[in-house]
């Protein structure tokens, strides 16, 4: 701003006869022009979770008191280590179309199904996106990492079809279909539209899986064709890895099956930061469910728990992707704003991104820097 004001200042001085406008103040500009009623207050429904879930929740929760934000929450108990997701819960999402979910664990082994699986089947949340983008004033190795993985939801190795074929010998399938494929690649292109995203890159690994994923591809492929001002790349997973932790800059938007997204989406967050500030969510045609981003490694993670010292700031991400979901703009916009400027500050941060602050002085901080 100092070195633009010399200039300004000359041109001033030379010419003092020439009229000058006040430029437009750029913190006031109209985001979208609301219908009557938009502004009513709206039910989310909100999973705390496990582990550190209760934690960070509470903080989202805070924060939108402190905003003044127009939503409510209706709370329920939901554990990673329950048969089922309990139906009251499945049907006030139907009912609210949007939820706010903390990390749900999820058992190893035993043929306990995930509870993050039903939920995404039942609801039919075709669609994961992870943002992972490098936040000023946290130190990373690599600068200019701007990356949003969207990956196929409901299929591919997560399909949950595995059977024992005989003693020792166990069958898990991979489904691919058209239709999925088609639609997880439509929504990644039209991500990309509205978005000003100027590259898709499809994550395959069809040199070897040459049906499921060639399917994959083919179907990416003819989608692209509708798009002509975005630019359509692939490339293999193995060496997607090694690209991302060599020179992440050059993606842009990323279309994956199911599994290649989960890894690809928890290395591009890595690199950009840490999990602890990734937002991301799950959407389908008519519910969404927001969440932290990228792996919630830390659910069970007690010490953490113990000393309250979780990171809340992914989760207050993904809050804001779901206020601008809910077409509350301004809102979102504060609360991106006040989070940044907590990260630039660097003196509210915890300990996984350098600091020592608790859940709690973070919260404060993001409070204090809301305009």
């Amino acid at each position: 701003m100092a070195r633009r004001s010399v200039p300004i200042l000359r041109h001033l001085l030379t010419k003092p006869t020439t009229p000058t406008l006040a430029p437009a103040n750029p913190t006031r500009s109209v985001t979208y022009m609301p219908r009557p009623g938009d502004g009513a207050p709206r039910a989310v429904t909100l999973i705390p979770g496990d582990g550190i879930g209760p934690l960070v929740t509470n903080a989202v929760e805070q924060v939108m008191d402190a905003m003044h934000a127009p939503v409510y929450f209706e709370t329920f108990e939901v554990h990673g280590d329950m048969p089922k997701v309990p139906n009251e819960v499945i049907e006030s999402i139907k009912k609210n179309k949007v939820c706010l979910k903390g990390g749900l664990a999820t058992p190893m082994g035993g043929g306990v199904s995930s509870l993050n699986l039903q939920l995404r089947k039942e609801l039919d949340l075709y669609a994961s996106l992870v943002n992972c983008v490098n936040l000023p004033g946290l130190v990373t190795k690599h600068e200019n990492v701007d990356i949003v993985v969207i990956r196929e939801n409901t299929e591919g190795e997560y399909s949950g079809l595995e059977h024992e074929v005989v003693p020792g010998v166990v069958e898990s399938l991979k489904v691919i279909t058209k239709f999925c494929s088609e639609r997880i690649a439509k929504y990644a292109f039209e991500y990309a539209y509205l978005n000003n995203r100027k590259k898709v890159t499809a994550v395959h690994k069809a040199n070897i899986m040459k049906l499921g994923d060639g399917l994959f591809l083919e179907s990416c492929r003819e989608v692209a064709t509708k798009y002509p001002g975005i630019d359509y790349k692939e490339i293999i997973v193995d060496n997607c890895c090694m690209q991302l932790v060599s020179k992440p800059e050059q993606f842009d938007v990323m279309v994956t099956p199911n599994l290649y997204g989960n890894l690809v989406a928890n290395t591009a967050a890595g690199i950009a930061g840490g999990t602890g500030v990734m937002p991301g969510g799950n959407v389908g045609a008519d519910h969404a469910i927001f969440e932290q981003g990228a792996s919630a490694g830390n659910v069970g993670n007690q010490k953490i728990l113990d000393k309250k010292k979780a990171n809340p700031v992914a989760l207050l991400l993904s809050s804001a992707m779901m206020l601008r979901h809910l077409q509350f703009p301004s809102f979102a916009d504060r609360l991106e704003t006040a989070v940044a400027r907590v990260i630039l500050e660097g003196k509210c941060r915890t300990k996984d991104l350098g600091g020592q602050s608790t859940t709690q002085e973070v919260v404060d901080g993001v409070i204090a820097a809301l305009e």
